[in-house]
């Protein structure tokens, strides 16, 4: 009879919490613990090529799927991984990162084990770790059980990363099995509180005549777009912020058009800048999604909902969840009928994606005609630089799932991460639309998700360089430019099977023919857009003139 042990435990209660795929890279530390990952009826092993590409894709999933998990190594893995977590715990996105450490026997003794730094000390990356997660443990035998369940209970409740490391002989100790279910995550509103913050939403409702709502992505962070949506649908006049723009129905009645600070459109900027009251659901202004800080919003007009607190002018409202008082302002603005209901002209309406020009591929028409493309049901993740601000001039269907890391802004990050989005929800297609340069960081990830028949259509935007850096500063500098890479015969020397497409354009009738075709195709195919090198979208241009003007401040 097998023993059921420690790490038994942790995947019975990954696997509780939604976690159906560990990603990760294997080391002689966590070699036993993967043993259980082969044997267990849920969770399974996805082998990355490197430990950053794990924890992109462990931050991928969790962004879909709600949770994710990463495994690697002691020392020299955890460390490589230690990006892609601090990305994580920026962009609050719950990952657990489980670290395979030498036994408890060997730490005891203070070896100079490899992997460590030699002197005897196995905490450094633990206490290192503990700046970019919210929950850490190293596993004991006495305490195991309890431990696990206490971090993934603050990872789920926080909704950032946690930190669980397992000596190799801890993880092979026994242990019970649950005897009761995780406890969810903690409900935190006060009611006392609750109606302290709807008399003060009431009281500002009534001495206001337009009202309209900026959204950003702590609302999908936090699980609150049915709330959010209930209050959009009372007629308000509503924007969101680049990161968080798949929050709101850009198709919607009342929808202005993102938000980008001084970068905005006029209507938009108006719109926000100008209401009587502006709710702020879940917003978290950024130097790349304000335009370095270019908005202008009176504090002293606003309701602001965050995580678990609120504020209404100067007045603070905590503990109150996000749901909670999303709400209690709905269902004041509900008794007011349609008072604030707004005219249907301030709304933009979604442009139908006429054709292009054709002739040479352009930034413009090249965005254009990817947006075209999309379809309800899509997973979109574009990489920060021109393939980020390049889709915030166009218009997604209210289906489309879009998603960047505009405020951690690892370049690369999206190529890994589109391959957790994949596997977390495998009933969406994937696309992936990243720069050449940002591809060449996490490329070997290309050939996973040929490994696990993930049918991404991917967008590689070849320009020659690092474009959005370009137009900060060092529009013809050396240190700007990068290899030039043949991507469709990269991706045939990953695919020795023969059952990816990959295909070269530089036309907008070779690029509409290649998206029509991929659109049709069951597998993975690769587009290397051909595009000049000066040439980056409106957005971009406006965002690289701020950054250049933030950098050259004293």
């Amino acid at each position: 009879m097998t023993t059921y042990t420690v790490a038994d435990y942790l995947l019975d209660r990954l696997a509780e919490a939604g976690v159906r795929h560990l990603f990760g890279v294997p080391g002689d530390f966590t070699l036993a613990f993967l043993d259980h990952v082969e044997r267990h009826p849920i969770v399974e092993w996805v082998g990355c090529a490197n430990e950053l590409g794990a924890g992109y894709a462990a931050d991928g999933y969790g962004r879909l799927h709600g949770l994710g998990a990463l495994s690697t190594t002691f020392g020299v893995g955890e460390l490589s991984a230690i990006s892609a977590i601090a990305g994580s715990y920026a962009e609050h996105v719950p990952v657990v990162h489980v670290v395979g450490a030498p036994t408890t026997a060997v730490q005891a003794a203070g070896r100079a084990s490899h992997h460590s730094l030699g002197d005897g000390d196995f905490g450094h990356f633990a206490r290192m770790t503990a700046e970019v997660t919210a929950a850490q443990e190293v596993l004991s035998a006495a305490d195991a059980p309890a431990q696990i369940d206490r971090l993934l209970a603050e990872v789920r409740h926080r909704r950032l990363p946690g930190y669980l490391l397992i000596p190799a002989d801890i993880g092979e100790a026994p242990a019970d099995p649950p005897s009761s279910p995780l406890p969810d995550p903690d409900v935190v509103t006060d009611p006392v509180v609750l109606a302290r913050f709807r008399d003060a939403v009431a009281a500002r409702l009534e001495a206001s005549d337009t009202v309209a709502v900026l959204a950003d992505i702590l609302v999908a962070r936090l699980g609150a777009e049915d709330a959010l949506h209930a209050l959009l649908s009372h007629g308000l006049a509503h924007a969101s912020l680049l990161w968080g723009r798949r929050v709101v129905d850009e198709s919607a009645s009342g929808y202005l058009g993102p938000y980008l600070g001084a970068a905005s459109a006029s209507a938009v900027r108006d719109g926000i800048e100008g209401a009587d009251l502006l709710v702020l659901a879940g917003v978290q202004f950024t130097d790349l999604t304000t335009g370095f800080f270019s908005q202008r919003i009176d504090a002293a007009r606003t309701v602001e909902i965050r995580g678990e607190r609120a504020r209404v002018g100067d007045d603070d409202f905590r503990p109150l969840a996000m749901r909670d008082a999303l709400d209690a302002v709905a269902a004041e603005v509900a008794v007011r009928g349609d008072r604030f209901r707004a005219d249907d002209s301030a709304s933009t309406p979604a442009p139908p994606h006429p054709p292009v020009a054709g002739g040479a591929l352009s930034q413009r028409a090249l965005w254009h005609e990817v947006a075209a493309f999309l379809r309800d049901g899509d997973t979109v993740l574009a990489d920060q630089g021109t393939s980020f601000y390049g889709m915030a001039g166009e218009r997604l269907p209210h289906g489309v799932v879009f998603g960047g890391q505009p405020l951690w802004a690892a370049i690369g990050f999206t190529l890994p991460a589109i391959l957790g989005a994949a596997l977390a929800r495998p009933e969406r297609r994937p696309v992936l639309l990243i720069g050449d340069g940002a591809a060449q960081l996490t490329a070997a990830e290309v050939g996973t998700l040929v490994r696990h028949d993930v049918p991404a259509v991917i967008v590689v935007v070849d320009n020659a360089g690092y474009t959005v850096e370009r137009v900060i500063h060092g529009l013809h500098e050396e240190y700007n430019d990068i290899a030039a890479w043949d991507w469709t015969t990269l991706l045939a020397a990953m695919d020795p099977r023969g059952s990816t497409t990959g295909v070269r354009v530089d036309t907008v009738e070779d690029l509409r023919r290649a998206l029509a075709d991929a659109r049709s195709s069951s597998s993975l195919t690769l587009i290397q857009a051909v595009v000049p090198q000066d040439d980056v979208p409106p957005v971009l241009a406006d965002l690289a003139a701020a950054a250049a003007a933030a950098n050259r401040r004293t």
